[in-house]
């Protein structure tokens, strides 16, 4: 198990983070030549916590790529010389400095990860450098409370959910190691980032440092206070909102854990968020809510928002408690075999018993306070669903929804054209000529099926952009000997949502 000093952070320095950055690029350390390096196999094993496939991969190899890998990926110590050669404008000293490494002359300790970390985002795939923690893998136990998590699947999760639009400024609360604000600042003259962690704060300033992003602030603090008075037009969070329970021995880990009592973190954050969103701003963040005492999570969560927001909830998944006590428990490195597994399993069940909790669901938020001189509070967006089958590139599908439910605000716009990723699908029983299903499919954004009827399938198949909605209305009227007003009222709203889907799209003039 490797040691590590009590409070060990980073001490960020622009000066040396940026001649660390140098070697880094000088040796090529990126996801790609890594995994070319030991092999994807390998590679996919370390995700597993499985270090040794990649030791044996590289066995012998002693170039730089391979000593910065051992030492930044894996966390192992490396010889003195070697990490020497390896980092050659920062060397072990510059490294000692910055809070990284430590020496005793012949071999060179990691204090930290870096790992190069890739992303996708709604404007396409990057990577940056990215400093956190030694890991269980590296520890060889349980993490500590105080741990700083490097990029996880609900950071990645995040940034593919982030609408890309231009802002003046963001906030990315709770920043942890910073990847939010690192991929904010790509859009935003100016990015606040607060944590309560002091060690946090300083992973996530070098990782600014280290990626050469300088139009980030850090503040320290809980919540919302360090930006007390103060509007964004973006927010964004991954907060600790993994509902722990509070008893004797159950760790706390600062990087899930906020600190109340089951899903009250969420709950705040959305009664407090819209003080401190700028007209027509928007928040999204994640997380989870209790179905407690049979009311449906959903349900809770809609009593958290006011009415005058607009707000879009997408529930992912919904867990049982037994599977939701697990799933955290192993996150903190202990596993069955460990003898405080069962200790802690319990009094995660006893305490979703005693608050007569019976699921725990997960999934996005996306909060939007009304522009200056927008429809009133009976026209805001209200969207509370679960969609649990495969999804994609969602930051643009958010923001092509709240688009769409602007324009419909003025109805139904005149001529519609369907989205070019939609296709239809019908489905015919043995020797029947018509259908018996027909339905409409998405095929990227939230990949939604929707079955139809036939008017609705004809009225779709006519929009190209040449009719008007008016006249495709007419001539279905017309077809199915329907009166047209009757079939109006049928279809305008099933048109609206096939509109608010994206599977209908305004036609260009």
């Amino acid at each position: 198990m490797t040691a590590v000093p009590d409070r060990a952070q980073p001490h960020p320095d622009s000066v040396l983070a940026q001649a660390l950055a140098s070697d880094l690029d000088a040796a090529d350390f990126r996801s790609d030549p890594l995994r070319r390096l030991w092999g994807e196999e390998a590679d996919d094993a370390l995700a597993r916590g499985l270090r040794e496939p990649i030791l044996r991969a590289i066995t012998g190899c002693e170039d730089a790529l391979a000593v910065l890998g051992r030492l930044w990926v894996l966390g192992m110590p490396q010889p003195h010389h070697a990490v020497e050669a390896a980092v050659p404008r920062t060397g072990v000293q510059g490294l000692t400095a910055l809070g990284l490494a430590d020496s005793d002359g012949a071999q060179v300790r990691p204090l930290v990860l870096i790992r190069p970390q890739s992303f996708v985002d709604a404007d396409g795939v990057g990577e940056w450098w990215i400093a956190s923690d030694l890991d269980e893998v590296a520890l060889d136990g349980p993490l500590p409370a105080d741990h700083v998590l490097g990029v996880g699947g609900a950071s990645r999760t995040l940034a593919e959910l982030v609408i890309p639009v231009a802002v003046d400024r963001a906030l990315d609360l709770g920043t942890g190691c910073g990847i939010q604000a690192l991929l904010v600042s790509r859009h935003a003259r100016e990015v606040v980032a607060t944590d309560v962690s002091p060690r946090a704060l300083a992973f996530a300033e070098l990782n600014a440092q280290l990626n050469g992003v300088r139009n980030v602030i850090f503040r320290a603090g809980s919540m919302f206070e360090p930006v007390d008075g103060e509007a964004f037009d973006l927010i964004v969070s991954n907060p600790p909102f993994v509902i722990t329970p509070r008893a004797s021995g159950i760790p706390e880990y600062e990087y899930r854990d906020g600190g109340l009592v089951g899903d009250a973190l969420v709950e705040r954050f959305l009664r407090s968020a819209p003080e401190h969103l700028a007209p027509g701003g928007v928040a999204q963040l994640l997380g989870n809510w209790e179905r407690r005492d049979g009311v449906e999570g959903l349900d809770r969560v809609r009593s958290w928002v006011r009415d005058d927001l607009d707000v879009w909830v997408i529930q992912r998944e919904v867990l049982s408690p037994l599977a939701y006590a697990e799933l955290w428990i192993r996150d903190g490195g202990t596993v069955p075999r460990d003898p405080d597994f069962a200790r802690m399993l319990v009094a995660w069940l006893d305490d979703f018993e005693e608050r007569r909790v019976t699921e725990v669901g997960f999934g996005y938020i996306l909060l939007r306070r009304p522009s200056r001189g927008s429809a009133g509070a009976g026209e805001r967006l209200r969207r509370f669903e679960t969609v649990t089958h495969p999804v994609s590139d969602l930051g643009r599908a958010l923001a092509a929804g709240l688009v769409a439910h602007d324009a419909l605000a003025d109805g139904i716009p005149e001529r519609l054209v369907v989205a070019p990723d939609v296709t239809e699908a019908r489905h015919h029983l043995p020797g029947n000529d018509d259908p018996s299903v027909i339905e409409l499919r998405q095929g990227g954004g939230l990949a939604r099926t929707i079955s139809v009827d036939p008017a609705l399938a004809g009225f779709v198949g006519a929009c190209d952009g040449e009719l008007t909605v008016a006249q495709i209305a007419a001539a279905l009227a017309e077809l199915f000997e329907v009166p047209p007003a009757e079939l109006w009222s049928d279809l305008e709203p099933r048109i609206r949502r096939l509109v608010q889907d994206g599977l209908l799209l305004p036609a260009v003039e």
